[in-house]
């Protein structure tokens, strides 16, 4: 285990990052990363808070001659997304993150990092702890189970806050400014199935993708991955309907804001198919690296023994989740007409998993436009009752339509111009930030999102730029210095 990231500048936020490495913290497991924040804010002498949902707020007063400053609300979520690669051994309820310098980045050892958004929640740290600086009246919300529900944000309750400027620093390339973002809904599928005997004359055989970079849901969804659960399906589509194939299990992907990097699946074959298997495996891995080798340079497709399983899917439930499952659109579904290069509408099939007679699929669907969302929706929903699933749609939330007319929006494009020579680029973001919620709640906060640079977010290979965190540090040091007054 390093902690070889306690030398990196600035200390005060590298320090805090480390502390946060420490301490597990995967979504819905948060109870020892709320003990931990509860303990800091306490430790400073600050008043600190918890409510009924679990998100917690440190208050820290005004610096002499500045109590007539806007107040402002440092945001951040405590949880991360708990992905490691395969071979990893990583309990993420208990084991800390081994982070470690890569030239001009830091990333972890076989795990997601916890970069998103533990970056933004040292930072806040940093200030609350600094007694060098100077700034207004300070509020920093830590929400909870961000990643997975935005559950704090949903819990927020008005009155509780008292601050004008929310700060959210939860986005992932320096010297970006975020005004809007996508909303998103959940799209629950079951399809329920018997269980039936093998038939005679089989043997069995596990089916691998593995390999894909993965990543978040959202921010690369435009990047041209590839989807372990589509390649899977795909290749059963072929062999289910050539070969005689049939299928007794499957599992790929593992969260629903991560595109999936790996599936597998337990098939049955006749044996005297078993050599036209492997062949169709080679020939479809070639097919994959031919469509995606130029973004998927690792993906791999393989073919190993297994034994045979106590039963396999029954035929029709098999058929209609393969066909159900091919149709269902996955990806890019429009981008944005009023911010170029923004994708504006998407969906990730994110997770399939079979247990116990029941087919669990889950999407998850994003739209800077409502109306969008709503179709993406009825398409969805209608491709999975024609094959005769249960579809529910849960856990929606808003979008963030932007304010181009924001106060603290024309006073950081000023400090950063004025300070690094250049006008920061502004622009809305196709990932789920918790503004869109937490702006329903408080609808006077004057709100932004920025952060420094990270990459890969939500996979093994997430990853935040050295000279970045330097860089935004500064910035956010200048904005409190300059926060406009009441």
């Amino acid at each position: 285990m390093s902690n070889e990231i306690l030398n990196l500048e600035p200390k005060a936020v590298w320090e805090n990052f480390y502390k946060l490495t420490q301490v597990p913290r995967p979504s819905k497991k948060e109870e020892k990363i709320q003990a931990f924040m509860m303990d800091f804010g306490k430790s400073l002498g600050l008043v600190t808070e918890k409510d009924a949902t679990g998100n917690i707020l440190i208050r820290k007063p005004a610096t002499p001659g500045m109590e007539n400053r806007k107040g402002i609300v440092f945001q951040g979520h405590l949880d991360m997304v708990p992905q490691k690669n395969s071979g990893t051994e990583h309990d993420f309820e208990n084991d800390p993150i081994d982070a470690w310098i890569d030239g001009e980045w830091v990333r972890a050892r076989g795990t997601t990092l916890g970069a998103d958004n533990g970056l933004g929640v040292a930072c806040a740290m940093a200030v609350l702890a600094a007694k060098d600086l100077v700034h207004g009246p300070i509020e920093a919300l830590f929400t909870c189970d961000e990643e997975t529900g935005m559950t704090g944000a949903f819990g927020l309750k008005p009155n509780w806050l008292k601050g004008d400027i929310l700060l959210n620093m939860d986005s992932e390339e320096e010297g970006e400014l975020y005004v809007g973002c996508a909303g998103g809904i959940n799209a629950d599928i079951e399809f329920e199935y018997d269980e039936v005997i093998i038939p005679e004359g089989v043997s069995a055989f596990k089916l691998i993708i593995s390999g894909l970079k993965g990543g978040h849901s959202g921010l690369d969804i435009n990047l041209g991955r590839g989807n372990a659960n589509k390649l899977m399906i795909r290749f059963l589509k072929y062999v289910t309907r050539e070969l005689d194939v049939r299928l007794a299990e499957i599992n790929g992907g593992g969260m629903r804001n991560a595109i999936p990097r790996e599936a597998y699946a337990i098939v049955v074959v006749p044996t005297e198919n078993i050599e036209l298997l492997k062949s169709a495996v080679a020939n479809y891995e070639s097919i994959f690296l031919f469509e995606l080798g130029a973004v998927e340079k690792t993906l791999n497709f393989s073919i190993a023994e297994a034994d045979l399983p106590n039963s396999i899917i029954e035929e029709r439930v098999q058929d209609d989740l393969i066909d159900a499952v091919y149709a269902c659109p996955n990806g890019v579904i429009r981008m944005s007409d009023g911010m170029a290069g923004m994708v504006e509408t998407s969906t990730n099939l994110s997770t399939i998993k079979s247990a116990k007679g029941v087919i669990f699929v889950k999407c998850l669907l994003r739209s800077s436009v409502d109306t969008a969302k709503d179709d993406l929706v009825e398409m969805v929903d209608s491709v999975f009752a024609l094959g005769g699933a249960m579809v529910v749609f849960d856990g929606g939330y808003p979008g963030w339509k932007p304010n181009m007319n924001s106060e603290i929006l024309a006073k950081m494009k000023d400090i950063y111009l004025n300070k690094f020579g250049r006008t920061p680029a502004v622009l809305g973001i196709h990932a789920g930030l918790e503004c869109g919620i937490l702006g329903g709640v408080y609808p006077n906060w004057d709100m932004i999102s920025f952060g420094p640079t990270m990459r890969s977010p939500h996979s093994p290979d997430e990853r935040v730029n050295i000279p970045s965190v330097s860089k935004f540090w500064e910035f956010l040091v200048e904005i409190l210095k300059n926060t406009p007054k009441k």
